[in-house]
Parts: C-alpha cells; structure tokens; sequence
C-alpha cells in the first residue's frame, strides 16, 4: 500500500509543481536525462543478473509487439472507414501501440509484485518497447508524416541506449553469477531514484487539450490501449499455457498507460500533437485505476 501510495504522491507532486511553483526551464529534461541515462541502467544492472531463465519470458516481450502492430491494425482499418487524416492514424498507433512500460511500468510493478515483477517489467520494456519505440516506432511516424525512415539512425539509436547495453552487461553478469555484492549494494540505491522521479516528471509534464471532432479518436485510442489490448495479451498468453507472475506483468505491462517518448514523437513529426498529448495525459490518469482493478481481475 505504501508504494501504490508513493506513486500518487509523486505524480501528485509533478502536477501541483507544474501548476503552481513555476520550476526553472529545462527541469523535465534534467530529470529525464538522469532517469534514462543513470537511474534506469542502474536498475536494469541490479535485476537482470537475478531473473531467472524460462520457456515463459518470450510472453511479456512478444505482448509489446501484438499491442504495437495490433494498434497499427485497428487504426489503420479505423481511419479509413472514419476518413481520418494520415497523422490522426499515426498519432494513434504511436501513442496506444506504444506503453509507459519503464516510467510508470516499472514502479508500478515493484509496487504491486515485489522485485520478482519489477524484473519481469524490465523484459518488457527492454526486449520489447524500447526496440519497438526505435524501430517500427520511428518506421510509422515516418511514413504517416511523409518522410523517409533512415535505417542507420535506428540501429544507433538501440545499439547506444544506455540501458540497453546495460542489459546485454547484467545478461553476462548474469550468466557469470551476478554481481560482486558491494556492486549490488551500488546500483539498486541509484536504481531507487528512478521511481520518485520519472513518477515526478510525469506529473509535470500533464496535458489537456482536444481539439475539435478528436473525441472519438480519444476514447478508441484508451479503449484500445487500456482494455482491448491487454484482454488479447492475456487471451493470447492463457492460450499458450502461460502463468503465474510471467502472465500477470505481460498483461499488466499491455494495459500501461500511453508512453511519453511516443507522445514526443508524435510532436517530432507533426502527427496531431494535441491528440496525442491528450491521450497521453488521460491514459496515465486512468491507469493508475485500470492496472490495480486489472491486476485483482488476474487474482494476483
């Protein structure tokens, strides 16, 4: 309860702080730069070694992508049926195709699951929407805006992620026997810090904003990414015979609110800021009511 109750005083804080302290210029980015760049590799370094190898991890990675391409799916059948503009669709599949799996992911599972879940929610985010974010992320913002993708800048882009070369290091370590323990005592307090402040900057960073005739692209988008996409992540997973934890983290991490770096890139092309920074706002105000109501409908 304590940890759930952190998450809200955090995000809380973000939000009151944005409203009515006026914090100095450039104050998201600071705190983002050391959350990606210092806490979240710190973290990944301290749980990789410690996750324990089995036939039912392909689950929480493979549910990133059927949300991704399903969300493309679904919009793109969408939009031509409703005669939405091409950046209406790009927006859509970007923002519920892609989830807060790390910002919020992260701390939401270490609340609800412990560090066994926390884990699982790293190989999500890792193996799954991270690559997807650099990737076919950057593919359809590309195409929806008209512009041609580079496939070198992709490959840089994953390949000098701080915390995807920390996980390739915690994998070694892990197959090594884990870390040295005055190293472990090193990274999980810097790997703390993560959760406070991403929850932080979350909070002030909300926005709300429609424009004119995008509301019901508004509610297909959250009806997609908070309730249809992970129903089939989990109709997906018990039809495979998965499990326990593995299952629970897959689908809650399916259900996570829109991810902030998708809302950014959809501002980066052009594709309906304002839509996708509304459905971002509202996606994370819901699903801090969506993913514990999910995680009891799963009986964890």
């Amino acid at each position: 309860m304590s940890a759930l109750l952190l998450l809200f005083v955090c995000l809380a804080l973000g939000a009151l702080v944005a409203r009515f302290a006026r914090p100095p210029s450039g104050i998201v980015h600071s705190i983002n730069w050391w959350v990606i760049r210092i806490a979240l590799p710190a973290l990944v370094l301290a749980l990789v070694p410690h996750v324990k190898v089995d036939t039912q991890l392909w689950f929480p990675v493979v549910a990133m992508w059927v949300v991704f391409f399903g969300a493309w799916a679904l919009f793109a059948v969408l939009g031509a049926w409703l005669g939405w503009p091409r950046e209406r669709i790009g927006a859509l599949t970007l923002v519920c195709g892609l989830g807060n799996t790390s910002f919020m992911g992260y701390p939401m599972m270490q609340a609800l699951h412990g560090k066994e879940g926390l884990a699982l929610a790293v190989v999500a985010d890792q193996l799954g929407c991270f690559p997807l974010l650099a990737s076919a992320g950057v593919l359809i913002a590309s195409l929806y805006a008209g512009k041609a993708p580079q496939p070198k800048v992709i490959v840089r882009r994953i390949l000098a992620f701080p915390a995807f070369l920390a996980l390739l290091v915690g994998v070694v370590a892990g197959l090594l026997g884990g870390w040295p323990a005055w190293l472990d005592e090193l990274f999980v307090p810097i790997g703390a810090t993560l959760t406070p402040l991403a929850l932080f900057s979350v909070g002030l960073q909300f926005k709300f904003h429609l424009g004119e005739r995008q509301h019901a692209a508004l509610l297909l988008g959250l009806g997609w990414k908070l309730a249809l996409a992970p129903l089939l992540c989990w109709t997906m997973g018990s039809l495979a015979g998965v499990g326990g934890l593995t299952l629970t983290v897959g689908v809650l991490q399916a259900a996570m609110a829109p991810m902030i770096s998708a809302a950014i890139l959809a501002d980066e092309y052009k594709l309906e800021p304002a839509l996708a920074n509304t459905i971002l706002g509202a996606g994370i105000v819901l699903s801090l009511v969506t993913i514990p109501l999910g995680n009891l409908l799963l009986g964890a």
